[in-house]
């Protein structure tokens, strides 16, 4: 019928026009809830009409065929009386009645057809609004649950970014830069140290140097004393003799210091 296609057309524009404004799911369910409940409104208001408008033609119908009856009545009434021109006419008003009557119910069984599939029509229409109704909860949920894996499959995405996890290995490259930077500083302040007993060490052995150039000095001097002769070849002589037994005595020092650092570190170890 008529305004059920107009129903039809209404909801379906009306849900295309949500889709394709892309509203939020659970809000467009809702709207179209309750537009489908309008619009089962107005078609109930014109099944209303229509079906007031089957009762009135019944109504017709029942009255024509009345007034036909009377009017028989009537005549039969006249044919008693004798009055038999009386009666033709009671007749022939029936008759009308009579035809008018069939032509109202002509009209009221098409009325009552089209009124009964109206009422059917109307019943599926609101089983079909309550059937969408329970499904509305569902579809809501649906459409949460895909609203949800839409933020997770975003937040996955965007760990695809590594610009964060770049950042951390750039300060723990930078730790290691300083750490080892530090390693090395020990390092240098370790070979620093090492140097400055290498240094003492070499103080020593220079001054280990030293006398052996003054022992070498001496020798020197007393040969030249030798050659000039007499006194100052005994002097040079006994210079270099007691320069020799100081030598002497001072070497047996450093060997007797020398055998005791070596006691000491193999006790030691």
């Amino acid at each position: 019928m008529g305004i059920f296609d107009r129903f039809k057309r209404v909801v379906k524009s009306n849900l295309n026009d949500m889709i394709s404004k892309a509203e939020d799911p659970e809000k467009m369910l809702n709207q179209l809830i309750v537009d489908m409940n309008g619009q089962l409104i107005e078609s109930k208001k014109a099944g209303a009409s229509a079906i007031a408008d089957e009762k009135k033609l019944e109504r017709q119908v029942r009255e024509n065929v009345n007034a036909g009856q009377e009017w028989e009545r009537k005549a039969m009434l006249a044919v008693r009386a004798g009055k038999d021109d009386l009666a033709k006419e009671a007749l022939m008003r029936k008759q009308q009645f009579d035809k008018t009557a069939a032509q109202y119910k002509e009209q009221w069984d098409s009325q009552h057809e089209s009124v009964e599939k109206l009422k059917g029509a109307l019943r599926g229409l609101q089983q079909k609004i309550e059937e969408a109704q329970r499904k509305k909860n569902l579809l809501i949920a649906r459409a949460r649950r895909a609203e949800a894996q839409k933020k997770i499959n975003e937040t996955i995405g965007g760990m695809a970014d590594t610009s964060a996890f770049e950042a951390f290995d750039q300060m723990s490259k930078r730790m290691d830069q300083i750490e080892a930077e530090n390693d090395a500083m020990l390092e240098i302040e370790d070979m620093s140290r090492g140097d400055s007993v290498e240094q003492e060490f070499a103080k020593l052995e220079a001054g280990g140097n030293t006398e052996q150039l003054l022992d070498d000095l001496k020798k020197r001097m007393a040969l030249e004393d030798k050659t000039g002769g007499g006194e100052a070849s005994s002097e040079s002589s006994s210079s270099g003799a007691g320069s020799a037994a100081a030598a002497s005595e001072e070497s047996g020092e450093v060997d007797e210091e020398l055998e005791a650092l070596k006691k000491k570190l193999q006790e030691e170890s």
